[in-house]
């Protein structure tokens, strides 16, 4: 069973940077992306990055491209990285983690972001 983990959350200032880490756990040799997305209040949830399981394929959507990174340790690729830059307030979201496999999906419960002075 594959369970995932975010942390890494927390208030940050307009223009700060936060880097989020998506702890997993239970994953096998499938292959498999490991990405990042964020619902903010009232609005529909946003893909953001993903990564493959050999960290070999990346992918970033428009709004995020220069400004954030995704990334996975190196050991045992089990933890990826979600690096946010010149972030703003409309930014404020849930971010959560899911790894997607041909058998499935799983998800993690997220962990809040507030961008805010």
């Amino acid at each position: 069973q594959v369970q995932l983990v975010e942390s890494g959350g927390g208030l940050v200032q307009p223009g700060g940077s936060l880097r989020l880490s998506c702890a997993a756990s239970g994953l096998n040799s499938e292959y498999h992306y490991i990405g990042w997305f964020r619902q903010a209040p009232g609005k529909e949830r946003e893909g953001l990055a993903c990564s493959s399981s050999s960290n070999s394929r990346i992918y970033y959507a428009d709004s995020v491209k220069g400004r954030f990174t995704i990334s996975r340790d190196k050991a045992k690729k089990r933890t990826v990285y979600l690096e946010m830059g010149s972030l703003k307030p409309d930014v404020t979201a849930v971010y959560s983690c899911t790894a997607q496999f041909m058998s499935g999906s799983y998800w993690g419960t997220g962990t809040l972001v507030t961008v805010s002075s």
